[in-house]
């Protein structure tokens, strides 16, 4: 069943005005002049082809006709409030779904994520793995991490500048050259792994040496585990939070977003 296109703005004046029974004090309320008022009135009567208002000494009054829908409008318009509040529940809850890399998310995230969430023991996080950009309608996502040049058709704040660092275990770096999928390394590996989190593994277990985001990197070069063999170099590809935009305009997400990121969104 085909279903009418209903005048929604001139159905929500045709409200105001008759809750006033004045053009002016309903455009006070809808914060437009009253000839726009009465210019949204006219064009509904046109499309109901009734009349709403009639002038009298008094002032004005309700025809029949609109008192006769008044009621039904604005059980309406409460319904539509209602459905907007159900829509919202998703925005006003505590729960986030994030998708990121498995290695990005062992080695940066999940202690962010576990220092973000002891400002509110509330908050509940659900983490999927995601090595390429994802679907977010489709695994119903709030935000992602990805490893590339920029966040596509999304939103999307880099979580730090663009470099690869060259890294090996603290004695002795070996010959073997460990490489990954996203690896920026031409010469000829002689051990290959799945992602930069195992290449960097097998650099700190001795394996040889990995070219890896220095982002990736940093804790485990703080810490000696691994020992950088080169200066960082700038590379096109970054660690991007991103997301569509209805969900980053959410609060927890932007709340998220700037603990990550350190810098508030405009």
């Amino acid at each position: 069943m085909k279903r009418t296109l209903l005048p929604l703005n001139g159905l929500r004046v045709f409200d105001a005005a008759a809750r006033h029974l004045s053009f002016t004090r309903a455009a006070d309320e809808l914060a437009v002049t009253p000839a726009a008022v009465g210019q949204q009135i006219r064009a509904l009567e046109d499309v109901l082809g009734v009349v709403l208002f009639r002038r009298t000494p008094k002032g004005l009054e309700l025809t029949p006709e609109a008192q006769n829908g008044l009621e039904a409008l604005r059980f309406g318009f409460l319904q539509f409030e209602e459905a907007v509040r159900a829509m919202q529940i998703g925005q006003s809850s505590k729960s986030l779904t994030i998708a990121a890399p498995r290695d990005i998310t062992a080695k940066w995230l999940a202690p962010r994520l576990a220092e973000f969430g002891r400002t509110d023991p509330e908050i509940r996080f659900a983490i999927v793995a995601a090595d390429e950009p994802p679907e977010f309608t489709e695994a119903n996502l709030d935000i992602a991490i990805i490893f590339s040049d920029g966040p596509g058709e999304h939103e999307g704040v880099r979580l730090a500048e663009g470099s690869m660092v060259t890294v090996a275990a603290p004695e002795g770096a070996g010959d073997t050259l460990i490489i990954w999928p996203g690896s920026d390394v031409e010469e000829v590996a002689s051990l290959r792994v799945a992602d930069a989190g195992l290449a960097l593994d097998a650099a700190a277990n001795g394996f040889g040496r990995a070219r890896v985001p220095l982002l990736l990197a940093e804790a485990d070069i703080q810490s000696g585990r691994v020992r950088a063999i080169d200066n960082s170099q700038p590379c096109e590809r970054a660690y991007w939070l991103i997301a569509p935009r209805p969900q980053w305009r959410q609060k927890k997400v932007r709340a998220l977003v700037e603990a990550l990121s350190g810098s508030p969104l405009d």
